[in-house]
């Protein structure tokens, strides 16, 4: 959400997740609580602004404000007040230290109205809310997925856990699914600021096709198409851009990008924007003087053929895993399993690797297909990666409009160059 010192969007024609939608968010999950309480943590910024913040993807979810560092959502379902079954906490003002990060506003009908929250609060009133609401209901939620044992634990878990200890006769309940899967079925809202992130990324790729030549360096590929996405609107991108070239193709999170391009070598480059707190996630395999091999054309389509193969089987209460299988089973025929070292696909939404229900995918889920053959002996890797939105009949590729067949990518290449 904006604040008071943002100016306004670039383009009032870009696609946003209206406040009704996340107050009809807020209302599914008071409802699928029924009588017990939720918290949910907007968790803390770092205090040196070393980096960007985001709040956790939950509260992102169910509010839309990405600005308000240490903030809390209550859920009160049986408070008898409907105004406060959904208070929003927010830090109390500081005005020294909004010197150094920024000013904030003051609780009002203005900052009501551009929240869509009818009740907002400080932090410091949170406790009495909160121990009021517990005596009342006598249970809890737990919404933030739990930890592994090597953590600490989730924060309402924490929380629910002191006021047990000062509140007798109180119960918890596991609903960490109720979140994991409304946000796995995205809204027509959701979707078109997906399609948004997509586009842009294609710009990013366009640009990546233009630039790539024997001589220049991987970093030179990723400057191109990070620069593309932020002039088509991004603000950064979903993930760190992978570019990796000949033997670095074959490393699957491979970031350093330092690395000068060889004639007849491919390019991995696995990159996407994000846009309006949503990801793009997209791999293309590239040669790097235009023209495929014998032989690489020989594992690029293996890779495009285990694709398509994934992208059929991707269907309403398909799971990943038969997804999974699909692209695995063409990889395998062909004897090159032991080459394919990685999961086929994952959810795609706030978050890159998207939060995962059980069960089979809904309609509205959107997630990506990305097998690969990695062949380090002879500096040959490829991964095509498509993001896929799951439909009731036939899936739809969001990805599509950035070429993947070997003849367009040769095409495309050659008509950069001026070649015919």
């Amino acid at each position: 959400m904006p604040t008071a010192t943002e100016s306004p969007k670039a383009s009032s024609n870009e696609p946003t997740i209206p406040l009704p939608e996340y107050a009809a968010r807020r209302a599914n999950v008071l409802s699928a609580i029924k009588g017990s309480i939720g918290v949910v943590f907007a968790g803390e910024a770092d205090a040196n602004l070393h980096h960007a913040w985001r709040p956790h993807p939950h509260f992102e979810y169910l509010t839309g404000i990405t600005d308000e560092a240490g903030a809390v959502l209550l859920l009160d379902p049986t408070n008898p007040v409907e105004a406060r079954r959904a208070i929003l906490f927010l830090r109390p003002l500081n005005p020294e230290i909004e010197k150094w990060d920024g000013f904030r506003d003051t609780i009002s009908s203005k900052l009501r109205e551009r929240y869509g929250v009818s009740t907002i609060m400080r932090t410091t009133a949170m406790p009495r809310f909160v121990t009021e609401a517990a005596k009342r209901a006598k249970r809890f939620s737990c919404l933030h997925p739990f930890s592994a044992y090597t953590a600490p634990v989730s924060p309402d878990l924490a929380l629910f856990r002191a006021i047990m200890e000062r509140i007798p006769g109180c119960s918890m309940d596991d609903r960490t699914s109720v979140l994991a899967e409304m946000r796995a079925k995205k809204s027509k809202a959701e979707v078109a600021v997906m399609r948004h992130a997509v586009e842009i990324s294609a710009k990013g790729y366009e640009a990546a096709l233009a630039t790539l030549r024997p001589g220049i360096t991987e970093f030179d590929v990723q400057e191109a198409m990070e620069h593309a996405y932020k002039t088509n609107g991004a603000r950064s991108t979903a993930y760190r851009t992978i570019a990796g070239a000949g033997l670095n193709a074959t490393v699957l999170h491979y970031h350093a990008n330092d690395q000068m391009l060889v004639d007849g070598d491919l390019i991995c480059i696995d990159s996407g924007a994000a846009f309006g707190g949503y990801s793009a996630d997209v791999t293309r395999t590239y040669p790097i003087n235009g023209k495929f091999t014998k032989r690489q054309r020989e594992i690029y389509d293996i890779v495009l053929d285990s694709l398509l193969a994934g992208t059929a089987a991707a269907k309403v209460g398909a799971t990943l895993m038969d997804v999974d299988k699909a692209c695995r089973d063409v990889i395998n025929k062909k004897g090159y399993g032991d080459y394919f070292i990685h999961g086929a696909g994952h959810h795609l939404g706030l978050e890159t690797h998207d939060i995962t229900p059980e069960g089979g995918l809904p309609e509205g889920a959107v997630i990506t297909i990305e097998p690969g053959i990695y062949i380090p002996e002879e500096r040959l890797g490829v991964r095509i990666e498509d993001d896929v939105l799951i439909g009731k009949g036939k899936s739809t590729v969001l990805s599509s409009m950035i070429a993947k067949t070997a003849t367009e990518i040769e095409k495309l290449m050659a008509s950069s160059r001026g070649r015919k």
